[in-house]
Formats: C-alpha cells, structure tokens, sequence
C-alpha cells in the first residue's frame, strides 16, 4: 500500500480490516464480518494506525479512499439489484432526481403498483456516486410496529442496538457525520413512525437526504412530495407503459410486432398505464393472447371490490389485482389468500400448516402463482421459499376478509408462529439462524393478536416468547418492549409481575435505570393486586436499592426521601417471608447508609454501621438459596469494606460473587447481575493489586455479546487495568473501540467513564504522543470533574505520567493532599495506587518527610504485590541499595507490569538501565525524564 509515495507494508488481513474501517463497520462488526475475534481487529486496528501515521479511527476511515482507490468510503451494498431491466421513466427519474438534490427529504407517492420502488432504486443507483458515503435501501414491508423503524433501519446500516441509548439514537449517531442517501420504501403502514424517525434523523444529519416511497403523505413540514405518475401512454409518440409491457412479454419467450402495438396501447391504457398491471398482463400474454386479455380486462369480477368501496389509491391496482384473481382455479384463490397472513418469506411446509391444506396440494399450488406473477422464489441449498410482494398480501388478506376466513387462518398462523417461537426459546442449537426468517411474522402475528381478548392467552405467550427471543439475540430494546407487553396481556397479576420484572432487569442491562426503578414499582403494583405482599415488599425494596446501587444509570435520580419511603413501606409489608426480609435488608444497607458508594459514600462515624447492615443483608440472603439475591448482598459488602479500608476483603467479596454467577443460565436479571459483578471485581482486583485476574474480569466483560456496540462500557475497566500494567498496545488497541463507540453514542457524560479515559491520556503521555494525548484529556473534560478524578484516579494517573517525566516535584505537589483528608476519592481503587506513588514522588523529589511517607505507605499497602514493589522501589533508591531494586524487577514481573519493571531497571543503571531502555522501546513509550537516583552498577 502506497502513501505519500512510500509503500508502507500493510498485510492481507489488515487491508481488509482497513476497508472495513472506512465502511464505518464496529470492530464487532468487523469481527464478526471476517470470523475472528474483536481482540483481534483492535489490534490490526492499532497496528495501522501505527503504520498509516494517522490519530484515530476517524482519520483512518477518511484515508481509505485515497489509501485503497475506493470511490467512497462508505459502500452500499444493499442496494437490492433489479431482475428485471427498468423501462422508460425517463422524465420522472430526472424530475425525482433533481429534488432529492435540491431538498433533505422527498416522497415518491402513489398508488400500490405504480412502480415507485422501481423509480427509487433507478434514481438511487444513477445518484449514488454523488454520495460519498454511498446509497442505503431500507424495506419497511416486514416491519408491522410504527416503533421498529429504527430497527429496521439499524438492520440495513448494520448496527447493533447499545445500551444506554434506543435505536433511533444508534442510527442518528451513526449517520450524524456521513454524506448519504437513504430509501425508505413501502411506508404507508407506518406512516406516524417514519415522521417521527426522520424528523430526529434529519435534525442531527445534516448531509443525509432521504427518498421516500409511501402509498400517502408523510404530512410533515419537512417533507416535498412527489407524486409518482402512470407510466405513460403516449409521449412524443412513445409510450413507456408499451415498451414495458414489450419488454415483458419478449422475456417470457413472446416478442410482439410492431402492428400489434397498437391494441398494446389500448391494453396499456385499460391498465391506467399502473405498472403492475401491465407486467401481469404481459406475463400472461403466452397463455391468452392480447384479445383474451382485452376480453378479460371486461370480466365483472375486476370490480369486485373496486368503485365506491375502495379509495382512489387502491382502485386501480385492485381492479388489476382483481383480473389476475379471476384467472385462478378455486383452490389457488382459497391458497393466494390464505399465505396472505406471512410477512416474511415462507416455506411450503410452513404454508401447509397456516392453510389447513395437503402438503402435495400446496406445494402445486404455490408453483401456479409463482408462475402467474403472484409469488416470488428463491431456492436456495436448504430449500425454496416463497414471497408475496405487498401490494398482493395486502389484497390476499382483503379477500380473506371477505371469505370470512381471517380470523382462523391468523389464528393458525398464531399457533403456528407459537410452535417456532417455543421451539427456539427450547431448542437453541444455531437458533440464530432459525429466529431471524421468522422474526417478522412472529412479530405480526403478535400484533393481531394482542387486540383480541379471546386471542390473549396466545399472545401472552407468544409476547413472552419474544422477548426472551430477542434478549438473546441481544435486540435488549425489544426485549424490554416484550416483556412490557408480555405484562400488559396477562391474565392475572402474578404472570405481571414476573414479566414486569424481567422488563426491568433488561432496562438495567440496557443501562435505564429511570426504566428499572419504574418497572419494580410496577411489579410491586400487580404484585399487591395478586395479595403477593411479600413480593411487593421485595419488588419496592428492589427499586430502592436501584436507586443507590445503579445510579450511574439513571437519568434523573430519584429523590432519596422517595427511596426511602419505598424502604420503609416495604418493611411494612416484608412479614416474616425470608426473600423478602433479605431484599428489604439489603435497601437498608444501600439506601440508609449508602453500602454502594453511590456518591461519597456514608458519614465516617457510620462506617461501622455500613458494614453490621451490610454483613445482615448477607445473611438473610444467603438462606434464601437465591444467588441473585445473594449477589447483591455482597455488592454491598464489597462496597462497605472498602470504605472501610478493608481491601483485600473487599476482593476477595467481589469473587465471591463472581463465583456464585458464573455457572447460572443467561436470563436478563443473572445478566445483569453478572456484569455487575463482573465490573466490580475487576475493579476490587485493581485496588488490591491482582492486575492479571482484573484483566481477566474486564476482559470477559469486554468480550460480552450484548455489550458489542457499547465498547466504551466494555473496555473501560479493561482499558484501566492496562493502563496500570503499562501494556501500550492493549491500551492503543482497546482505547481505539472505546474511543469509536463513545463517540457514536453521542458522547455521553458518564463519570464512571473517566478512569478509561485518564489511563489512555497517561499512556499516550507516555509515549510523548502529545496530539493523541490532548484527544484524551478533551474527552475527560467532557465526561465532567469529580472528587475522584481530582484525587483519586485522575491524581494516580497524572503522578505516573510525572514521575516518568521526571518531575518528581510536581507529582508530588498533585499528591499533596493526605489520603485520610481525601479518603472517599481514594479508597475504593486507588488508595493503595495513591500511598505507594506519593512516597516515590517524596523521594525523588528529596522531600525531607520521605520516609514518614515510605513509613506509612509501607502499612497501608501491605499485601499489594504492585503497590509493595512500588514502595520497596522508592526505599531502594532512597537507600541507595540496588539489590533492593532488582528484587523489586522480579516482583513487578510477577505481578505483569512490565513498564514497572521496566522502570526500577532503569533507576538499576549499568546494564540494568540498558534493558529497561530496550523494554521501554519496545512498549513503545518515550525514554524516562532525568533522575538524580540512579544507582550504578557495583
């Protein structure tokens, strides 16, 4: 690969990721896009960052163009490629054209059959290239909720839904920076649901225009109609309405002459010159000739449900659609409307048990109106399914209606979407791979039944099915939809209650905490209804604890007093039901003395008193043999023995629960929990010094399916632990997708997201990659300024960068204050960090008091591995004794923190300083400012 006329040696693998990287892909898509793991893309990622001599992920996009001739950075291909040539329209695809250049958003609008998806993609093919970041089709058939526009949208960019944020967010941070077009097509059933999708898209991307294809008006502002004509009839003397249905018929092996163009003509205009029509007609030209079409366009059965029952819209393409009905035997009729009910594509099997018909009898018939133009086909290794256009469903369904069959044809379709949708939440061997081919009609046939009280039963249960469905697919927004719903359709309130609760533990895995306090208090409501006052009791007690356990996840926290109210009312309620007296424990613990830490943590004189209610809570959730229950008692264990400087306890508590998860199915509360616990030992470890086990942890949290989207989540904790090891390329490779995935989130102010964000700016300080470096800190001023960051991990991070420096005395001077008058900003992770540092910063900086600091330090980090080696370093050297030093070598390679080892070598000299040079470079990390202390080689 070439650049500034320099080849620069790029491997295979790296090329590809690099062109993945500028189609604007996630690292998880890359992953998944490629078959190797995220990991793996981070560090090609890194690799030709490094190599292409660029700052970032954005920068690296911009260059593929030029780095890769591609035209765009950003490709399409989902562009759907026409079977069909497209005929004519010659007029309306440079009128449509000129204004999606001239306005953000315009509606090609119809009637069904007029050929508007066909004009579309036309005027979206020949404009593409003058989008740089290419054309997306989006096909809005399948979707039957107002509410999924998003996801469908999402589906065609790609995207993943993340944590945090809905859809609409995903897409709109996605696209907020691109040049495109984006083709909406077949929205006039979900005309509301579009208005509101773009009228947020439009406002935040402001290079996307966007071409609509509707049967109606979106009847918005913003929006410039236009309407989509016949074909026409008879221009300059040609006619695009003949040449389309020439076209046809010479494609089903009968080329018309010239003479006969006339009774074409007469037919074309029959027709109204609608597109469909004219190619269901030209189709059955082999078969009828143009005098039995003539002679059938007269059959009164083409008014059927035409005339004064139908709007202008429709008639035209019903009285078509009415025609080619008539051609069918009566078996094809009862078969055309029966499939009517799929939204998706559909098997033969599967039209066998919606039709109530004979598996022979179907598969014959679906071939006749594959043949007649009424189905499409696609065969593929594992079988053929079939497809109605919509235009046809629609019509099939009229007619279904009309036989009075809807209700128990959907209602098969109802059981039979239930038998898949059981067999998948059962069965879930390559689930995947069966869920999404059935996911729309799964989603329709809920959608029927969820307004029938007599079809209520089925709907709870299909409703129920999925959301756990979708829970593992990892689609969390609809599952926490789902569930609500699955609660809205329950025939009594236990069944609500339940599904209220799993609705809220998706809301704390998608990060709404505001959503989790809501839906607990709602499972209490229906709970009380129930006479379940124990569970009430558990649920109120529940969303008290949400409100101090997970408070980085609300929008707006709850007032305290309100939570504890809901405490003390849950105790009224409690009674002598053990899960309920352990989660009204547990509020106790977290709400009236703070076990989590939630701010500043508890009044020093009530530190005691943390930890008797938090031991209490422990106890009574340990005889509930609930491990979910028990867990959480320990998060606030975990919490109160750190505030009380008990941290190798309070390790050794955040692996308990780790432990009592770990082997628990993946429902939505163990999840949830799970990486909880999971974030909570990791960060318990760095406190403690266990750097490769907090590695571990955060790198399981990393990995996580449901949080690929969310890389600044995932890797936070991951980025920190090796940062404090000093491994550079993991930082580069991980601060990459955290960087990438907190940008496409819309930056979000999140506190807990800062000590990612100081260990990747200390570690490009290191490298004296200043420009990379300033990118870093702007992003930690964005996330706000907290007691933590001032003195806690924001102080730890700065002394590493100074002393590197050689500044001794400023990092001493960051030190200043004594971690017992700032022990809420160091206690959970970073006291030990904080001493150890402190007292190296005192003696290199010749500080008189430096060994009543190594004093100190040497009493608070006893059992730290990393902080001991730190302090024996900083005695060393104030001691003058090498020894000492190489001992400590050896204890920071155990402990797997080459930059510190790397580091006492350096202080070693001779030889010694030699190889922490050379471990330096191949860190990557600039050489260590002067020092006085060096000890030279005896």
């Amino acid at each position: 690969m070439r650049q500034n006329g320099v080849m620069v040696d790029v491997s295979p693998r790296e090329a590809e990721v690099l062109a993945l990287v500028g189609d604007h892909l996630s690292n998880a898509e890359i992953g998944a896009r490629l078959f190797i793991s995220v990991r793996t893309v981070e560090t090609h990622v890194s690799s030709l960052l490094r190599k292409l001599e660029v700052p970032d992920r954005r920068a690296l996009a911009q260059r593929v163009p030029e780095l890769t001739g591609r035209g765009a950075a950003l490709q399409a291909p989902v562009l759907p490629a026409p079977l069909t040539p497209f005929v004519g329209r010659a007029r309306e695809c440079a009128e449509l054209t000129e204004l999606i250049r001239a306005h953000r958003q315009v509606s090609a609008v119809g009637p069904g059959g007029v050929g508007k998806t066909r004009l579309a993609l036309a005027v979206a093919s020949r404009a593409g290239g003058e989008y740089s970041d290419g054309v997306w089709f989006v096909d809005l058939v399948p979707v039957a909720d107002s509410g999924m526009i998003a996801a469908a949208v999402g589906v065609a960019l790609g995207l993943g839904e993340q944590p945090g944020r809905d859809m609409t967010e995903s897409v709109v941070t996605a696209l907020a920076d691109h040049h495109a077009l984006l083709v909406l097509d077949n929205c006039e059933h979900v005309l509301d649901g579009v208005a509101l999708f773009l009228e947020r898209l439009l406002a935040a991307c402001p290079d996307v225009t966007v071409l609509v294809t509707s049967r109606a008006r979106l009847m918005v502002p913003f929006e410039r109609v236009y309407p989509v004509p016949p074909l026409s009839l008879a221009v300059n003397g040609e006619s695009d309405a003949v040449a389309l249905f020439v076209q046809r018929a010479a494609a089903v092996g009968w080329p018309l002459d010239p003479p006969l163009r006339d009774q074409v003509a007469a037919i074309c205009e029959r027709l109204d010159g609608m597109a469909l029509s004219i190619e269901l007609a030209a189709a059955r030209y082999p078969t009828l000739g143009l005098d039995g079409i003539t002679a059938a366009l007269s059959h009164p059965l083409r008014m059927l449900t035409g005339g004064a029952r139908a709007d202008d819209r429709h008639r035209s393409v019903r009285a078509t659609l009415d025609w080619s009905h008539a051609l069918l035997e009566p078996a094809d009729r009862t078969l055309l409307r029966r499939v009517s009910v799929f939204v998706a594509p559909f098997s033969t099997s599967a039209a066998t048990e919606v039709t109530g018909a004979e598996e022979g009898i179907v598969a014959d018939g679906l071939a006749r109106l594959a043949e007649q133009s009424l189905l499409t086909v696609r065969a593929f290794p594992g079988g053929t399914e079939y497809r109605l256009p919509e235009t046809i469903r629609q019509y099939g369904t009229e007619r279904l209606a009309e036989a009075g069959e809807l209700t128990d044809t959907r209602s098969r379709h109802l059981r039979w979407c239930l038998t898949r949708a059981t067999d998948l939440a059962e069965v879930r061997a390559d689930w995947r791979a069966r869920f999404d081919p059935v996911a729309d009609d799964l989603r329709a046939a809920l959608s029927w039944a969820a307004d029938r009280p007599e079809q209520r039963p089925d709907a709870y249960r299909l409703a129920r099915h999925l959301a756990e469905l979708t829970f593992v697919r990892t689609l969390i927004g609809e599952s926490q939809l789902r569930y609500e719903q699955a609660a809205a359709l329950a025939g009594e309130p236990t069944a609500e209650a339940a599904m209220l609760r799993q609705a809220a533990a998706v809301a704390g895995c998608r990060m709404r905490g505001d959503d989790m306090y809501r839906l607990y208090r709602a499972a209490a409501g229906a709970a009380r209804r129930a006479g379940d006052d124990a569970g009430a009791a558990a649920d109120l007690a529940t969303a008290a604890t949400s409100s101090y356990r997970f408070w980085s996840k609300f929008a707006q926290l709850p007032p305290a007093q309100e939570a504890i109210a809901l405490t003390t009312e849950a105790r009224d309620l409690a009674g002598d039901d053990p899960a309920a007296q352990a989660a009204v424990a547990l509020a106790e613990a977290g709400v009236l003395t703070d076990a989590f830490g939630a701010a500043q943590g508890p009044p020093d004189n009530d530190v005691p008193e943390t930890i008797a209610r938090a031991e209490r809570a422990v106890a009574l959730a340990h005889r509930t043999r609930d491990p979910l229950a028990e867990s959480a008692a320990l998060d606030a264990l975990t919490g109160a023995q750190c505030w009380a400087g008990e941290t190798f306890a309070s390790a050794a508590t955040a692996r308990r629960r780790v432990a009592l998860l770990a082997s628990l199915p993946a429902t939505p509360a163990t999840t949830h929990e799970l990486l909880d616990a999971l974030g909570n030992a990791a960060e318990a470890g760095l406190g403690a010094g266990d750097l490769p086990a907090a590695r571990g942890w955060a790198r399981q949290i990393a990995d996580h399916p449901l949080l690929a989207e969310v890389g600044h989540r995932a890797t936070s904790w991951l980025l920190v632990a090796d940062a404090l090891a000093g491994d550079t390329d993991e930082v580069l490779a991980g601060s990459v997708r955290f960087l990438d995935a907190w940008q496409r989130a819309g930056r979000p102010a999140r506190s807990v997201l800062g000590p990612a964000a100081a260990g990747a700016a200390m570690i490009h300080g290191l490298r004296d990659d200043r420009e990379s470096r300033s990118v870093w800190v702007d992003v930690q001023s964005r996330l706000g300024t907290s007691p933590e960051q001032i003195h806690g991990y924001g102080a730890v991070f700065d002394a590493m960068l100074l002393l590197h420096r050689g500044q001794a005395a400023e990092a001493l001077e960051r030190m200043a204050p004594d971690p017992g008058s700032v022990w809420k900003s160091v206690t959970w992770v970073w006291l030990h960090w904080y001493v150890a540092l402190r007292a190296e910063a005192a003696v290199l900086a010749g500080s008189p008091s430096a060994r009543d600091h190594l004093a100190g330090a040497w009493t608070v980090v006893a059992g730290n591995p990393v902080a001991e080696a730190m302090v024996q370093r900083a005695a060393a050297l104030l001691d003058g004794d090498q020894r000492a030093l190489l001992t400590a070598v050896d204890a920071f390679d155990v402990a797997g923190c080459r930059y510190q080892s790397a580091r006492t070598l350096m202080f070693a000299g001779g030889v010694h300083a030699t190889r922490g040079a050379a471990t330096l470079g191949d860190l990557g990390l600039a050489p260590m400012g002067s020092c006085r202390f060096p000890i030279a080689s005896p």
